[in-house]
């Protein structure tokens, strides 16, 4: 039998008891959620980075936004709010369009 240790998407074990098998969950604790929101965060990431073509990227994409927004949820705000902050950090700062890597900066 199979160990996973990490978590799942909130319909996964009834998926999984479709299909005749049986498994084991647990409800974490808050503590517990936010590692494991953060872990998944970086299994996600990895992912997205070893995606083979446009439609796997696009997929793990959405796996990062779920996690955004649970992320958002945990830390007491809405994605629309998250995304707020994103919106005054590229009016101020800027976005990543233009491709611009720093090499270096004359002290």
């Amino acid at each position: 039998m199979p160990i996973y240790n990490k978590l799942v998407r909130d319909k996964i074990p009834k998926i999984i008891e479709s299909t005749g098998k049986e498994c084991s969950t647990k409800i974490l604790n808050h503590d517990e959620y936010i590692k494991s929101l953060q872990k998944k965060s970086f299994e996600e990431l990895d992912e997205y980075i070893n995606s083979r073509n446009n439609d796997e990227a696009i997929e793990e994409l959405a796996d990062l936004l779920e996690i955004i927004h649970s992320l958002a949820e945990y830390h007491g705000v809405s994605y629309t709010e998250v995304d707020e902050v994103r919106k005054r950090k590229l009016e101020t700062r800027g976005g990543f369009k233009e491709r611009i890597y720093l090499i270096e900066v004359e002290d």
